[in-house]
């Protein structure tokens, strides 16, 4: 079960914030006036249909794209760049092939403590993060030793390495196979429960986002905005029990599959402008 609670406070707060990309003349506005406030030990996903600007959403507030207009901040402080409190999961495991499953995991770790700690204590919390991820005794495989789930534990353990108070997460479990997404899902939800990190999470599917998630942004067609957040009350721990049979869960997807329609038929029909 959870250790932190949800607090009200927002530690990302979103405000009026557009992103437009310009190329050969042609301008696409992504994101416009979107709001949202992300609280502290929550785990939000953003849901929306293909190309409303979401990841792009998700590559602002990790520092990694400047929006074009509003305000976004952390910790009341804006955000101009990329941070240690900000650690990010990319849908493909960005590690470095050459290395082993703990040097993987340690080379964050080694910048984040700077000379603080010593070899046996980097050591000691590289094995804690792969106890955690469920990788003890694969430390000395190399990525193409690994399948793709495997893999993308390893990305989440190095990104954990830092102790980012915001974990962001941009459909990290999108190019996996269905029985290994559904394992994935199952523990980022133990991780989520037993740490209660403050998590963002892009997702196009449904089922994942009420799965997962304290609160669900649902943005529109693009120009991407939130257009109704909603709360997820299912009881949790979720990850010990099935949850896609529960009527509480089957009502959510319906209603989802509702609000997302016209947002869908909208992308099929609309060219870029």
């Amino acid at each position: 079960m959870r250790t932190l609670e949800v607090s009200s406070r927002p530690v990302i707060r979103a405000r009026e914030v557009g992103k437009a990309f310009s190329s050969r003349g042609q301008t696409v506005q992504v994101l416009e006036n979107l709001n949202l406030d992300i609280r502290q030990g929550e785990f939000l996903s953003l849901l929306g249909p293909s190309g409303c600007g979401k990841s792009t959403f998700l590559y602002i507030v990790g520092g990694l794209v400047p929006l074009s207009s509003g305000e976004l901040l952390m910790e009341n402080v804006p955000i101009r760049g990329p941070s240690r409190d900000r650690g990010i999961v990319f849908q493909e495991p960005a590690l470095f092939p050459w290395l082993s499953v703990a040097d993987n995991v340690a080379f964050g770790l080694k910048l984040h403590v700077a000379g603080r700690r010593g070899l046996a204590g980097i050591t000691a919390s590289v094995r804690e993060l792969l106890q955690l991820v469920g990788l003890e005794g694969f430390e000395r495989f190399r990525p193409d030793e690994l399948s793709g789930g495997m893999k993308q534990r390893v990305s989440i353990a190095a990104c954990l390495a830092t102790d980012p108070k915001v974990l962001l997460m941009g459909e990290p479990f999108g190019a996996l196979d269905a029985q290994t997404r559904g394992v994935m899902q199952r523990e980022l939800l133990r991780l989520h429960e037993t740490s209660g990190r403050t998590t963002l999470f892009v997702t196009h599917d449904i089922r994942e986002a009420i799965l997962l998630s304290d609160r669900v942004a649902v943005m529109s067609a693009r120009p991407g905005t939130v257009k109704e957040i909603i709360d997820i009350e299912l009881p949790r721990p979720r990850w010990r029990h099935r949850q896609e049979d529960n009527p509480d869960f089957l009502r959510l997807e319906r209603f989802f599959d509702e609000l997302l329609e016209h947002d869908i038929r909208k992308v099929m029909t609309c060219a870029p402008t």
